[in-house]
């Protein structure tokens, strides 16, 4: 995958101006580099971050932004560049609303007015395996609709691949005012 906005289908979708991103994953194909991608993205442009409902310790974190090179900038207190509310789990921030959907829907509704009132971004991960059932779809279905772009990580449909770990299918809703689908295979460099 090239750096930025460079040929890909990935970069392209990224590069769109989505300010809500979902990204959906399951147990057989995680989508957490997805996520790091988009903080490399945010801390190369003089970006910052906010992170909520983390699922790893923040040292994960800084881990792998110290591999990813992403090294601290001088700070002047005026963000340049992007910035991102990231949601690593949106289980979490229900658990933390003792299992309220409705005030996990709240919260993300005020997160989605600051996207367009402060230019930022709002990046969602979703486990779809643990909202698959007919009880816990209405938080699914709702995250679909209010993401400007879906990615969603699955295994590969031909069964596993030594290079290749799954795809993923971008759904662009920012693209001239309609949906676009794609799909693109995804593995280690």
């Amino acid at each position: 995958m090239e750096e930025y906005g460079g040929g890909d289908l990935l970069s392209e979708a990224m590069g769109s101006g989505a300010r809500v991103i979902l990204v959906e994953d399951c147990v057989e194909a995680p989508a957490a580099f997805v996520l790091h991608l988009l903080l490399k993205r945010a801390f190369a442009g003089a970006g910052a971050a906010a992170f909520l409902a983390l699922s790893q310790p923040f040292s994960h974190y800084d881990r792998i932004l110290r591999k990813m090179r992403v090294v601290e900038a001088n700070w002047t207190g005026e963000n340049a560049g992007k910035f991102i509310i990231m949601i690593d789990d949106i289980s979490l921030l229900e658990v933390a609303a003792r299992g309220s959907i409705n005030d996990v829907l709240d919260f993300l509704h005020y997160c989605v007015t600051l996207t367009s009132e402060m230019n930022c971004s709002l990046v969602i991960l979703t486990h779809e395996d643990i909202y698959s059932s007919e009880d816990n779809m209405g938080l699914l279905v709702h995250l679909r609709y209010i993401a400007d772009l879906v990615i969603k990580a699955a295994p590969l449909s031909t069964g596993l691949a030594a290079d290749v770990h799954g795809q993923l299918s971008v759904v662009n809703k920012c693209v001239f005012s309609e949906q676009r689908e794609q799909t693109l295979g995804y593995g280690s460099a």
